[in-house]
């Protein structure tokens, strides 16, 4: 299988199943974290998914400018635990950064990154744009991508 670009329109009732059980998965029971995870922005996002053998091993959100935040986001970024570290979740970011550039051209591309994860969304060319803060019980910090001209 491969990557599945789609809006919240073209999600069936199973798609849309996993992905929120692969969000509490992740980041309620393994992160221990306690957030709104339906926050009504699924319904205006493009959400980008990698399913094998019918399991979902990765997940992200973006979110068009003005849906949350002024500029573009990526959000809800996952890998499930048996896949990190294999490429699978650069890949994703790649094809994310991708995405916008095609959907809404010229956007900035705002994140609100774990703090750890820093160096790995560096690496795309976000720069860090705030100190570090405590936001759904871990540190973040808020990181920017402008595309190159």
């Amino acid at each position: 299988m491969s990557w599945k670009i789609q809006t919240y329109n073209e999600l069936t009732t199973e798609e849309l199943y996993k992905i929120i059980q692969l969000r509490v998965n992740v980041f309620v029971v393994e992160q221990q974290t306690c957030y709104e995870d339906l926050d009504n922005h699924d319904q205006n996002s493009i959400h980008i998914s990698y399913v094998k053998n019918g399991e979902l091993f990765a997940y992200a959100r973006l979110l068009p400018p003005g849906e949350k935040f002024d500029m573009t986001s990526i959000g809800r970024v996952i890998t499930k635990q048996d896949v990190r570290g294999t490429g699978l979740g650069k890949e994703m970011i790649q094809l994310a950064i991708n995405t916008i550039e095609k959907e809404w051209p010229g956007s900035e591309i705002f994140i609100q990154a774990q703090e750890y994860l820093k160096d790995f969304y560096g690496s795309f060319g976000f720069k860090q744009v705030s100190e570090p803060y405590i936001y759904d019980s871990l540190p973040h910090l808020d990181m920017l991508y402008k595309a190159e001209k």
